[in-house]
């Protein structure tokens, strides 16, 4: 998991930092070639003696948007223009820069950008996104122990209703009821009536989330409260409250299955990815080996 999270992190970084380099070359290149505003192009924001060209604005604006939201991407874009010259023009004064190392860090940081965007496609071509409840849960089994809960969670029935909502008194025995038609009828009585519901199923959720905006969320301990509380009634001013507890599991406890489910996935899917593309490394790496399309020479 972490090698998944730090090589698309590393890859992150290297395209943020290669538009701030390249910010800082365009900079330095505009100075060298001492630029002149021309009758050709049409100047439409200038820094200190920076200009900033309508031809340049081509591509910023998707041909989709409309004529409000362009202007508006077009307006944002010029006044970054304007703060990142600005800022590099005070370093400039103020630092002595290395132009060949920027120079450099570019070409790095480009060569990042490209390698990156072919990786991403060629993931996509060919990753199997399918992952079946065994290897789930087999993951699961040999990491259980990075799957510690970091809070409450319950599995239960949560209903907030106006006090002014009709029928209230037959709210408790539509949750306790097993019949299926009283079932469909607490489910349309919530369509139709509560502010908030979570109703009973295998779905674990947790239980500050559940109880947001409600008295329970100011209950000081909470453990001793789903220890001794399978069902809760309460109300304030204007609403009633109902809590029934199917399940319950405390933080600092191993999380159930279940509730990790879909972040183990994501970790499984990730791992498939970060292997693709140390796969497509070694496969370019190996053919261009055996072709013989590097060498490196003595120095």
């Amino acid at each position: 998991m972490k090698a998944s999270n730090t090589l698309w992190f590393v890859w992150i970084l290297g395209i943020g930092l290669f538009s701030t380099s390249l910010v800082s070359c365009d900079l330095i290149r505009r100075k060298k070639e001492e630029q002149v505003q021309t009758p050709e192009r049409r100047p439409v924001a200038r820094a200190n003696d920076i200009y900033l060209y309508q031809d340049e604005l081509v591509g910023i604006v998707d041909q989709n948007s409309t004529a409000e939201d362009s202007a508006a991407r077009v307006t944002s874009y010029i006044n970054s223009w304007i703060r990142k010259q600005l800022l590099i023009g005070e370093a400039m004064k103020r630092i002595n820069i290395n132009e060949a190392e920027v120079e450099r860090k570019v070409l790095d940081y480009r060569y990042s950008l490209i390698g990156y965007e072919y990786q991403n496609y060629y993931v996509l071509q060919h990753l199997n996104d399918t992952i079946s409840e065994k290897e789930i849960e087999d993951y699961y089994k040999s990491h259980v122990d990075n799957f510690i809960l970091k809070q409450n969670i319950v599995r239960g029935t949560y209903i907030k209703i106006p006090k002014t909502a009709p029928r209230t008194s037959k709210v408790k025995d539509m949750i306790f009821s097993k019949k299926e038609k009283d079932q469909n009828e607490l489910k349309s009585y919530c369509l139709s009536f509560s502010v908030a519901y979570h109703l009973s199923d295998s779905a674990w959720i947790e239980f500050d989330k559940l109880v947001v905006n409600s008295p329970m969320a100011e209950i000081p301990n909470k453990i001793q409260f789903l220890k001794t509380n399978p069902f809760y009634e309460t109300n304030d001013m204007d609403f009633l409250y109902f809590l029934k507890v199917d399940a319950y599991k405390i933080s600092d406890n191993v999380s159930p299955l279940e509730f990790v489910k879909e972040d183990i996935r994501n970790i499984l899917l990730n791992k498939r990815k970060v292997e693709l593309a140390r796969a497509l490394e070694d496969e370019v790496y190996e053919n261009a080996v055996k072709q013989k399309n590097f060498e490196i020479f003595d120095r």
